[in-house]
Formats: C-alpha cells, structure tokens, sequence
C-alpha cells in the first residue's frame, strides 16, 4: 500500500473511495509484525480492526471526527481504559487501566484509532530506551544504535512508518531527543497545555505529553485537540485554545541563539557547522538573528536531575507491592513485602534515581540540594523570559550529538549529559519542537530545537512549517 505521511492525504483518499480504513489499519499490523525494532509492547490488533471498520461506516455518513485515518501509538505510560500499561517496568506486572488518560480519550473523541503501546525507558528515565523491563528499542535505520529516550518507541515507530502518529512525554527531553535520532517532528506543548491525567508521574512539576509526527500540520492538529481545561488536572490551564490551522509560512521573526550552546565541547562539529549555516541562511531570508548569552546553562543538568528524582521518590513510593503491580514471592511481611517487592520490581536506573531523591530531600541535604535547586530554577526561568520578551524563539540544537551505539555509553553522568539543550524547556516550563532538518555524514539524522514563550504554540507551529517546508517526509521507512 502507498504510505502516507500526512493526515489530510489519507482522508482525502478515504472519502474518495480510493481507499478504506481496514486496508490502512491491516497494512500497520503487517508492518508490525515484520519489524524487528521492539518499538511495540502490545499490539490492539483485534480492537483497531474492529474500529476501523466502525470509523470507516462514519467516514462513508460523512459523521468522522478530526482525526479518523489517524492510526497512533501511545507510549507505555499513558492509561488506556481496559488495557495493561507498566511504565516498561516489571513493577506494573500485570496491571490493567481503570481508566484512560485524558489526552488519549480526546483523541479517541476525534475517531483516532489507537493501535498499540509502545515501549519506553522504565519509567521514563533514561536517554537512550536501553532501560526498558522489556529490552531495548532499536533505531529504525540502524538497528544497533539507539533511538533516544525515553519515548525511544514511540519515535522509533513513526520514523519506521508503524503507525501515523504517536504519544510520549517529555519530562526533560524525552520527547524532542528521540526525535532529533530518528529523524521525525518532536512536539512538547507548554506545561499545563494538555492535562496529565492518565499519565504515569515521573517528576510532576516536568512532565508533559507530546506527539510524534512526520509533517507539522499533523502536529498542531493532535496538540489543539489535547489541549485544554480539564477536571482532572488542577494544574492544566483553561486558556482559549488557538485554531492551529491554518499554519502561516511567510512571517518574518527575531530569533535568538544561545552562545554557550555554540561553543559547548560536547557539540558535534557537523552539527555546529550545520546549525550556523542555518543561523545565516535565515538572516538572509529576512529574519532578525541575535545571540545571547545564557550563563546558567551548565547548571541546567544538575538542577534538572535534583529536583526530578527528588519527584521521583516520592511518585514511585506508590508502588510498593501491596495494591498493585508485581509483589515477590520471597516476601514474609509486610515490611519484607515493601523492601523485596521494590527491589525485584524496579530496574537499576530506577532504584539510582529514587534513592537519589531520597538523599536530596533528607535532613542535613535538603537546603544544601534541593531548596538550592528551587533557586536555580527561578533563576533559569527569569533569564528565559527576558531573552523571549526581546525575540520570538530560541532556537538551539535538540541533541549534542546524533544517535549512538547500543551500551556505548556506560557512564550514568555522561548518559545524563545527553539532555543538555532539552532540559531548558522543561525547567522553564516553554513549549519546544525538534524538527528533523539535517543529516550527519554518519548516515544519521539531527534536529534544531525551538523554544517559544508560554502558549505561544500556534507561533512555534508556524514558523516550525516554516522551516520543514520541503523536509516533511524524512521518515525512516526501513525496519
């Protein structure tokens, strides 16, 4: 079957009759069954199947939502009502939803057909979705590189043409990283753009969903639809959601760079090379450019990691073996029931970073880690805002480097340097998109990162369409 690589050719194809959704949803599961990236969990192949054919009776009454032709994947830490979810973790054995998350129901609204969960670093800690219970995720071109993390899946099952689309959450760059190594759009909307319920809680104050997609017009359609008030989430704004579409491509804008990003050594001399060639071919079209300087950009990593286990310690201590998920069998008592359970249940990197948050908010540490931490980031949110009040974007690479090999990286502080330039946008609370617009002499793809003011999603959206103008269709189509 001819792939499709924008929702509004698929529709167009689907109303005309020259195409029908059951064909559209049996070529995903071939596709899945043949691939051999580990992106899927569980495939909901009975049940896509059957909405297809019910979606389809809608489409041919003229009565279909938004998105029907939309076939997506959810990451494994997003709720499905009547579905198994583990945050990729054996700790969640055997645990099926009560519920279904938000964000994915007002998909479900708009006739989207979810195909499937897909596999994630557990718990959605990690940068390279080799932390996964259930194996490692592999890069759609290179099958023994790493397809970025956490949502390593779900990136990976877009860039392989697995689904349409796909969900993931971004709580410091686990959106936009895999995206940037697989060579797809990697969109995280404001904090409290889209209600959190139904998602999995890694760090609270971070976390935020976001979408995966190969064209920006497929972007900003799944963001205004998840976007909004929710009595679920006290912390999701009730602000008026913009019409994203039409997306404008012609407006001129003041764009900053960051000066210490350039002269990072961590930065890839291609992707430099490539992101200030890009800097001048955009002041030649007219835009303004300025650079700034950021001088707190090598606290960024550290701040991140303080206060996001010191979440973590506490969100995971719900999972202690006595309510739900995966209880050992070794335990004789209630406190051998909580020391084993979470032991046997939780992978190492998960273990590290809980007992880091422990550490970080025990007397005698608290004001030294986590109180300093608090500071920082007020003053990481301040500096943002005053180089957004004088320019429209940031506009900065997503990853210091392209995709790596598979264990190549065994230090945990160099693993945890890998979310250098993503992590801005969480600790700040902006909305941020990479957008995959360069390839490495390594065969592998690269994104730029933009960085926009709160809310000002339909401005990222426009001038992210701006830019992909003919990049829309670099999907990685071999698995």
């Amino acid at each position: 079957m001819k792939t499709y690589t924008q929702l509004s050719d698929i529709q167009s194809e689907l109303q005309s009759g020259k195409l029908n959704l059951p064909e559209v949803v049996d070529s995903f599961l071939n596709k899945i069954e043949s691939s051999k990236l580990n992106a899927f969990l569980e495939v909901f192949d009975r049940e896509s199947k059957e909405k297809a054919i019910e979606i389809q009776s809608k489409i041919d009454a003229k009565t279909s939502g938004k998105l029907a032709g939309m076939v997506i994947g959810i990451k494994d830490n997003l709720t499905y009502l009547g579905h198994k979810v583990s945050a990729s973790s054996k700790i969640l054995e055997g645990y099926e939803a009560i519920y279904t998350a938000t964000a994915v129901q007002k998909l479900i609204d708009e006739d989207a057909i979810i195909i499937g969960r897909l596999n994630c670093d557990e718990f959605a800690m990690g940068s390279s979705n080799e932390n996964s219970a259930f194996g490692n995720v592999s890069h759609p071109l290179k099958q023994e590189y790493v397809p970025g993390g956490s949502s390593g899946g779900s990136a990976a099952a877009v860039a392989a043409g697995l689904c349409h689309a796909s969900l993931g959450s971004d709580t410091g760059g686990s959106v936009r990283q895999p995206a940037s190594f697989c060579g797809v759009i990697g969109m995280k909307p404001t904090y409290g753009r889209i209600s959190r319920y139904g998602l999995i809680a890694y760090a609270s104050s971070f976390d935020q969903i976001g979408c995966f997609t190969t064209n920006v017009e497929d972007a900003a359609l799944l963001v205004e639809i998840m976007s909004g008030a929710d009595d679920y989430d006290s912390t999701v704004s009730d602000r008026i959601i913009e019409n994203y579409l039409p997306l404008k491509k012609d407006k001129k804008y003041k764009i900053a760079y960051i000066k210490e990003v350039l002269d990072h050594p961590s930065l890839d001399q291609e992707i430099a090379k490539a992101f200030k060639s890009r800097l001048d071919d955009l002041k030649n079209k007219g835009h303004e450019i300025e650079a700034v300087n950021f001088p707190m950009l090598e606290y960024m990593v550290p701040t991140y990691y303080v206060l996001t286990t010191a979440a973590a310690s506490s969100n995971l201590s719900r999972f202690d073996g006595i309510r739900f998920g995966y209880r050992s069998k070794q335990a004789v008592d209630i406190e051998s029931t909580y020391v084993k359970s979470r032991t046997e249940g939780f992978g190492k990197e998960v273990k590290k970073r809980i007992m880091l948050g422990t550490f970080v908010l025990s007397a005698g540490y608290y004001d030294a880690y986590y109180a300093k931490a608090m500071k920082i980031r007020r003053l990481i949110l301040e500096q943002t805002n005053d180089i957004l009040k004088d320019n429209d974007f940031i506009l900065i690479p997503t990853a210091a480097t392209t995709a790596f090999k598979k264990d190549a990286i065994k230090d945990p502080i160099q693993m945890y340097l890998q979310d250098i330039f993503t992590v801005h946008a969480n600790l700040s609370g902006m909305p941020a998109i990479s957008l995959p617009l360069d390839n490495h002499s390594n065969g592998l793809g690269f994104g730029t990162q933009l960085i926009a003011a709160p809310f000002q999603e339909k401005a990222l959206l426009d001038f992210s369409s701006q830019l992909m103008n003919k990049n829309e269709s670099n999907t990685y189509n071999n698995n």
